[in-house]
């Protein structure tokens, strides 16, 4: 791979794969990953989570899901227990053994099943650029949030500061510095992020109802990118954003109507869960 920059910038219509391509893979895995990639998005959406070892893994949620995940057994957990296997709780050797593919998930009926574990994060730059050289396929964005919220510092993950580190480590040891957007609700997170590593992409995920202009001072930079829910997303908000040299690219979006509506008022990208639909676009 060949650094032409120091930063790379992002495509100027930006395809992204939700999850990778939970609408038809198992969320957050590697196959879902690849699926993205054969349908021709030009960035992976991912959700990170720290281990109790301090290993980056793909997960959204902090514990397992009961909606579509299994012990470690096959065995279904209790939906009253799902808080009690929590992943900063237990070691990645453990986490790997739970199935995250095989049971079928109403919301997401198309998803194909498969028996499949939560990945390390370094496992899937492995798996995607080797399928990008494989292909011959352009190098893609990777767009990573941080779960985490106050309420939960050292109970469902570490403070910031170790989050974004432990995260890091890995980005940068896999030499993904110009290629990795780091997403969050949680402004702590990417106010590390951007104390330590200020050359890093950024993108500020928004479902409040205060202006744009209020979030940035809560944020209290630019962030590369603002991420509002697609329900938020106006003409004056689009333009706002690019007043302050940020793109705005909502989540998430899976009906190609809304999609061709979106991209005709003025948005830089779209998060989807669906990315099959991009041909129609």
């Amino acid at each position: 791979m060949t650094h032409q920059s120091a930063s790379h910038s992002l495509p100027a219509f930006d395809l992204e794969g939700h999850r990778g391509a939970r609408g038809l893979m198992p969320e957050n895995t590697i196959p879902a990953m690849l699926k993205a990639l054969a349908l021709g998005v030009t960035t992976l959406e991912m959700d990170a989570h720290i281990s109790r070892d301090g290993q980056v893994l793909l997960s959204h949620d902090p514990h397992i899901n009961p909606e579509h995940e299994l012990l470690p057994d096959g065995s279904e957990v209790p939906a009253g227990d799902a808080h009690k296997q929590v992943w900063y709780n237990l070691d990645y050797s453990d986490i790997r053994k739970y199935d995250a593919g095989s049971k079928f998930y109403p919301r997401f009926p198309q998803q194909q099943l498969m028996k499949v574990h939560k990945p390390l994060l370094s496992e899937v730059f492995d798996a995607v650029q080797e399928y990008l050289k494989a292909h011959q396929l352009p190098q893609v964005f990777y767009n990573i949030e941080t779960k985490s919220t106050p309420e939960t510092d050292n109970i469902y993950h570490p403070a910031p500061e170790e989050f974004v580190q432990r995260l890091m480590d890995v980005i940068t040891l896999k030499g993904m510095n110009d290629w990795v957007i780091i997403q969050s609700f949680d402004v702590r997170t990417l106010q590390a992020l951007h104390g330590s590593f200020p050359g890093i992409k950024t993108s500020l995920l928004v479902e409040n109802e205060h202006s744009l202009e209020e979030n940035l001072i809560f944020l209290g930079f630019t962030p590369t990118i603002y991420s509002p829910d697609k329900a938020l997303v106006t003409l004056a908000l689009i333009k706002r954003a690019h007043q302050h040299g940020m793109k705005l690219i909502p989540w998430t979006i899976n009906e190609v109507g809304k999609m061709q509506q979106m991209k005709q008022m003025g948005v830089d990208g779209i998060i989807t869960d669906y990315p099959d639909l991009f041909y129609k676009l």
